[in-house]
């Protein structure tokens, strides 16, 4: 005679959990919202403030690039008389001879772009716009990497005789001739008339400048009509431009420019330069760095919004705990092991940052493409970003739903029915 075996209570499977939390999250609705918008705020914010910081990075690091990686930019300083400053704009430390000099007797320098730069009004008709003057020569176009997009730039005969021509750049001929053509129109500059041969292609904003906010004429006529002789000998210069044939030589052509210069300009130390170099590459490593470090800053706080989310959670959870502490003795009376009920309540709170970091991650994407469009950065979006925020956010409900599920999963069956 066969006796009947008792079924002993089974462990309940992982789809059976799955779908026990899904159950309890949509029967508090309300309760559910308000305790993943901790999390949606904090992925969010993580996935907005990671986009936009390395899309100003980005745009940057080509504006800069732009101007090119391989670039010097030496800048005049203010004349010293027996020691004291003159200030800036009384004088010009840099002559054309000074450019010629780097061009022929700094070994690491392949070219030299000399330019003459004043703040002007230009004028065609009843139009005017307030616009930066530069003479340049037939060198600045190829180390400045302009381009031409409609007529064409001086010839080196014009540049020899001064003639009074004009190319403007794409800002300045929309603000003058809207969607016309200047070619051949005479726009006047400091009282004279400059007929116009070309206009650049856009080369958009570096720093906060408009490169195509300006416009360029004959370094000699510059010297000559606009600005007049403010070197003691010679033709003054704001600054110019060097072109060192790669990255690896910038440094060694930096130290050659400066001493060439201080030769010239019976500078000996201690006495300070009368001049500036700015070296490309070390603004681009210097804005990397800094840009790097406050989005990384800017991120860590953020991230401390996860944190505030993940204590809403485990408020929420216990109070959920307190309210089903009926449910929890029911099943507990039916079989249910308390590794069941952790499982659960484990689950549920998993289910609830997951939840919330997939809304916040799709709210973050929508901000951060929003933002690349008003500050018009790209939108750079790292996956690494994406996945930690995802991980974070199921860490940051696994860990705050333990204490929560470890009070359910202890909870004495008989205490808990009876319990109102």
């Amino acid at each position: 005679m066969m006796g009947h075996k008792r079924k002993r209570p089974t462990g309940v499977s992982g789809g059976d959990i799955l779908g026990m939390a899904w159950s309890a999250l949509q029967a508090y609705r309300l309760r559910t919202v308000l305790t993943m918008l901790g999390v949606v705020i904090g992925i969010a914010s993580v996935i907005l403030v990671t986009a936009v910081g390395q899309g100003v990075q980005v745009a940057t690091q080509r504006q800069i690039q732009n101007l090119g990686t391989n670039l010097l930019q030496i800048q005049a300083g203010a004349p010293q008389v027996r020691g004291i400053s003159q200030g800036a704009g009384n004088a010009s430390t840099l002559t054309l001879e000074d450019a010629a000099a780097v061009a022929t007797q700094a070994p690491s320098v392949a070219r030299v772009a000399p330019y003459l730069t004043r703040q002007r009004q230009v004028t065609y008709g009843t139009q005017n716009t307030l616009t930066l003057v530069n003479g340049v020569d037939d060198n600045f176009w190829s180390v400045r990497q302009f381009q031409v997009a409609s007529g064409r730039v001086f010839t080196p005969m014009e540049l020899d005789t001064a003639q009074s021509l004009v190319v403007l750049g794409a800002t300045v001929a929309r603000d003058l001739f809207g969607n016309d053509s200047p070619l051949g129109q005479r726009v006047r500059i400091q009282g004279a008339l400059y007929e116009v041969i070309g206009v650049m292609a856009p080369k958009g904003s570096t720093g906060g400048f408009d490169q195509d906010d300006q416009v360029f004429i004959p370094l000699k006529n510059m010297a000559g009509r606009i600005v007049g002789q403010n070197a003691l000998q010679g033709v003054a210069l704001s600054g110019f431009w060097v072109q060192v044939p790669s990255a690896e030589e910038m440094e060694a052509a930096q130290f050659q420019i400066t001493n060439l210069l201080r030769i010239r300009h019976n500078i000996y130390p201690p006495q300070p330069d009368d001049f500036r170099i700015n070296n490309q590459g070390d603004i681009i490593s210097a804005f990397t760095a800094i840009t790097g470090l406050l989005t990384v800053m800017v991120g860590a706080i953020a991230a401390v919004s996860l944190v505030v989310g993940g204590i809403g959670i485990a408020n929420i959870m216990l109070v959920s705990v307190v309210e089903r502490t009926r449910e929890i003795g029911i099943r507990k009376a039916v079989g249910a092991t308390g590794a069941a009920i952790l499982q659960q309540f484990l689950t549920e709170a998993v289910l609830v940052s997951l939840a919330g970091g997939a809304i916040g991650l799709a709210l973050g994407v929508g901000l951060a493409w929003g933002a690349a469009q008003m500050l018009q950065i790209p939108l750079v979006l790292a996956p690494w970003a994406i996945g930690a925020a995802l991980l974070l956010s199921a860490g940051v409900g696994l860990v705050a739903g333990v204490a929560p599920a470890q009070h359910a999963a202890r909870l004495d069956p008989i205490v808990a029915l009876r319990s109102e």
